[in-house]
């Protein structure tokens, strides 16, 4: 085959350094999902949707044929935290966790997955982020330390 082709799916989580919820303005929340959008867009990983709540970010995501994820997510991380930094005094010291979680799905998942994403807002006043994240890892079967998850 002379042509290289891939479609590789992604929903993407990680969260604010130490879980600290500075991301409470819906708008600006808005604002820096659109933002990472267009960081994803930059590095031909096309978003489907991108949300989440004041501690933490979903990203649903196609994945370039040419680019790691631990690339893109490490792109989006720095980009939008220098991003955020610019935007208003309190966020001078502002940085999101060191890990994440990256989970494979398939191509029948997409509007499954994108409504969990779009539902963030409702679905935290029931669930903490370690609650879900911890449910994410078991969904997938990875074995997990919690010692090391968290920073």
């Amino acid at each position: 085959m002379s042509q290289s082709l891939a479609k590789i799916l992604l929903h993407v989580v990680f969260s604010t350094k130490d879980r600290r919820p500075l991301l409470r303005a819906p708008a600006f929340r808005e604002e820096m999902h659109h933002y990472m959008g267009g960081i994803l867009n930059g590095i031909d990983c096309p978003p489907v949707i991108v949300g989440g709540v004041e501690d933490h970010v979903h990203i649903l995501c196609v994945l370039s044929r040419t680019c790691a994820p631990a690339d893109m997510v490490k792109e989006v991380k720095r980009s939008s935290s220098l991003w955020i930094k610019t935007r208003a005094p309190e966020f001078a010291t502002f940085a999101w966790q060191s890990g994440y979680g990256v989970f494979s799905i398939g191509h029948s998942q997409i509007e499954e997955v994108r409504r969990y994403i779009a539902g963030q807002e409702e679905h935290h006043r029931k669930l903490t982020f370690q609650d879900e994240f911890r449910r994410l890892l078991q969904r997938y079967a990875l074995t997990f330390d919690e010692a090391y998850v968290w920073d």
